[in-house]
């Protein structure tokens, strides 16, 4: 079996998902355990999800797998090894709490054909393992799809931006109340937004019928993006927080060709075009200045105009 540390992508797994999410990954069932006061116990229950690929052959595998990881040496042969697992791993942690603590840590064990997504909490009085078992081809055949983002579209399916799976947007009503839903990826044509399974059209219809607009939470910049140098028209690579730029290894002939290669490799690393801009000019005025935020864009990528306050009538 193969041991490693969870990606924050995969880090949703490690959790309950809805029915479709659900099966499209391969969600088998999960055993959840804590180690009683002592420390030293496992008491443990199990739930079904995909009973028809609960087979006798993953049945015999995960009980020698938890086996395996309760003997000598295994992090849960009780709760002070756990512990120190998980503070000798502080790349694992979920991060920290309202309070400050780093209560969650992610693994994920690999066998042949099953993954076994780990969420270790080594607190007394709380459950110390969530194991979600799946079908290790269809979890990575769905994280894979999903690591390119979420799309939204308007209606004439005209890409507003990406956001990364399990992000949120802000939906703002027509009297400007504003609502906060997380998003899941469920194929490049749905998302789950919040509770409901949405169509991209679907969504971008009815946001637009009731005059709602919508938005990612936030608008963080990339680790890096494509550009086009506005002086000369060529092909640039810009890394975040790095000033200045590097010519990109292949260029085009004309400036309208490097700007359609430029929006197509963007597009694929799910660089809004609002983020492109801003990256731009952080790599060219630094990146503390105003300039260099998303959020001074439209959709487009176009600059915001500050809205001046209305002097009426002057003539």
């Amino acid at each position: 079996m193969e041991v490693k540390i969870l990606k924050p992508e995969e880090r949703n797994y490690t959790y309950s998902q809805s029915q479709q999410i659900s099966m499209q990954t391969g969600c088998i069932g999960h055993l959840r355990a804590d180690m009683d006061a002592s420390g030293e116990g496992f008491f443990s229950s199990w739930d079904d999800f995909r009973k028809d690929l609960k087979t006798q052959e993953f049945k015999d595998e995960f009980d020698e797998l938890i086996n395996e990881l309760r003997r000598d040496g295994g992090f849960l042969k009780s709760r002070t090894t756990l512990a120190k697992y998980c503070n000798a791993h502080p790349e694992a942690s979920f991060g920290k709490d309202v309070l400050g603590n780093e209560r969650e840590f992610g693994v994920r064990i690999n066998t042949e054909q099953y993954a076994y997504m780990m969420r270790l909490n080594p607190h007394k009085g709380e459950y110390n393992l969530y194991c979600y078992c799946y079908r290790k081809d269809w979890l990575d055949s769905h994280l894979e799809k999903a690591s390119k983002g979420i799309r939204f579209i308007d209606s004439s399916y005209n890409e507003l931006f990406r956001i990364k799976d399990g992000e949120k947007i802000i939906v703002t009503t027509s009297w400007d109340e504003k609502s906060e839903y997380t998003c899941r990826y469920i194929d490049e044509y749905h998302t789950e937004i919040g509770n409901n399974l949405y169509h991209i059209c679907e969504f971008a219809e009815r946001m637009e019928n009731n005059k709602a607009t919508y938005e990612p939470k936030e608008k963080p910049l990339p680790d890096m993006c494509y550009s086009v140098l506005p002086s000369s028209g060529e092909l640039i690579v810009i890394n975040q927080s790095e000033q200045g730029y590097r010519l990109y290894t292949h260029q085009f002939a004309d400036r309208e060709t490097n700007r359609e290669m430029c929006s197509q490799m963007n597009k694929n690393l799910g660089v809004s075009k609002a983020q492109e801009a801003a990256m731009l000019a952080g790599s060219m005025f630094g990146w503390s200045c105003p300039a260099a935020n998303p959020k001074s864009y439209d959709g487009n990528g176009n600059p915001i105009k500050s809205k001046e306050k209305d002097r009426g009538d002057a003539r």
